[in-house]
């Protein structure tokens, strides 16, 4: 197969796509006109369609010529609620942005269905393609399990694969990936504290939950410090802080949320417990009320560390050598495809799509309003996707 050069073939119409996608962004579960951009893709294709009870997904299975397993490939596509400030010609203006780049996932894994049709006859099993919605937040990887996705097939894979492309941090075209502990856990903690409010000049008449919740937010903060070994991060950041309507008003509550992420199961535990009890024990001394609650939102992101060499192997002899980076390190980020790679052996890769010319160093981030992903990686993106699901399916 020459899926380099029959990707490369395919440029324009993936540069055509990835710009469509970019213009109507959706959010959450149900993204009714990204899901008719893939299904009109995907039209004519030797696919076996079936579209998700309770989100807008799109599974797909190409049967392979010759028997064998089955692989699974994944693309999320949905946006973020973040107003776009790149100033492209092919910019949203719906006070939305695919600002962390679902929607060249999405255009990548089309090419690669496109790729893999093409060489159906010469396919020793099954590819299962995986267009998610609600990676953002919503658990979408989840839904699409519980609906039934790992059996779309006949029988559950044997792999999964997913890429992620990065506006920053890496070189254009680059790839890396892990075994082992891929990126964090992510969770939320959600504090409110209950007081008594009263007037601003007389806070020994009140019961003051501000200042309870300040001295929680720095406590949280030390108490992280001194209790996690620093080769086992913990991170904790607030990112909302409510109180209050007037400067001389003591209010009754005050609200504030954290994300939380951790690279490891005990951690996860230990960070669950303890920053409920540290919020317990600062309400009891302040002389507050509080409701703490500590909510998972997704697991640890976990590589098979044999599919991640894998996928290594298939970058260097696909695209060559200096096309992949080991990743030394695991991604502060969080991903629902953990939920896939707890039931599948597989890996997670990561792509570098800065701007053409940038400096990746500088370049804006993920989830950035300025946030500029190079087309040129869609060729290679999807070339990879489909070399990962043929060569692990020639393996087997």
């Amino acid at each position: 197969m020459h899926l380099r050069d029959d990707a490369r073939a395919l440029s324009d119409d993936l540069v055509r796509m990835r710009r469509t996608l970019h213009r109507i962004p959706e959010t959450g579960l149900d993204l009714p006109r990204t899901q008719e951009a893939v299904l009109a893709e995907l039209d004519g294709l030797p696919l076996e369609i079936s579209t998700g009870a309770g989100l807008s997904s799109v599974t797909a299975v190409l049967r392979g010529g010759r028997p064998g397993p089955a692989v699974l490939l994944r693309g999320d596509m949905d946006a973020l609620p973040v107003a776009e400030r790149t100033g492209l010609d092919f910019a949203a203006d719906n006070g939305r942005m695919h600002a962390c780049g679902h929607d060249l996932h999405t255009t990548m894994l089309t090419g690669a269905a496109k790729l893999l049709s093409a060489h159906r006859e010469r396919l020793a099993g099954d590819v299962l393609f995986m267009f998610q919605p609600g990676e953002e937040g919503y658990d979408g990887a989840g839904q699409m399990l519980a609906e039934g996705l790992l059996d779309a097939a006949g029988r559950r894979p044997e792999a999964a694969y997913a890429i992620h492309v990065l506006s920053a941090g890496l070189p254009g075209g680059v790839f890396r990936t892990r075994g082992g502990t891929a990126m964090a856990a992510s969770n939320v903690l959600r504090v409110t504290v209950r007081g008594e409010g009263g007037h601003g000049s007389m806070p020994h008449r009140a019961k003051d939950p501000v200042q309870a919740a300040c001295a929680m937010v720095t406590a949280l903060q030390a108490w992280i410090t001194r209790t996690f070994d620093v080769f086992d991060p913990v991170i904790l950041t607030v990112g909302t802080f409510h109180a209050g309507t007037q400067q001389n008003v003591i209010p009754d509550t005050a609200v504030f949320e954290a994300t939380v992420r951790s690279f490891s199961d005990a951690a996860q535990a230990r960070v669950k417990d303890g920053t409920v009890e540290v919020c317990r024990g600062i309400a009891a001394a302040y002389g507050v009320g509080v409701d703490a609650e500590f909510v998972e939102m997704y697991p640890v992101t976990v590589n098979d560390r044999a599919e991640a060499d894998f996928a290594a192997d298939a970058v260097r002899e696909a695209l060559g050598e200096e096309r992949f980076t080991p990743q030394p390190q695991p991604l502060q980020g969080s991903e629902d495809f953990s939920r896939v790679l707890a039931e599948v052996p597989g890996a997670m890769l990561f792509l570098g799509a800065p701007p053409a010319g940038a400096d990746p160093e500088r370049s804006a981030n993920n989830h950035s309003p300025l946030a500029e992903f190079d087309d040129a990686v869609l060729a290679d993106g999807a070339a990879v996707y489909a070399e990962l699901a043929a060569r692990r399916l020639a393996a087997a």
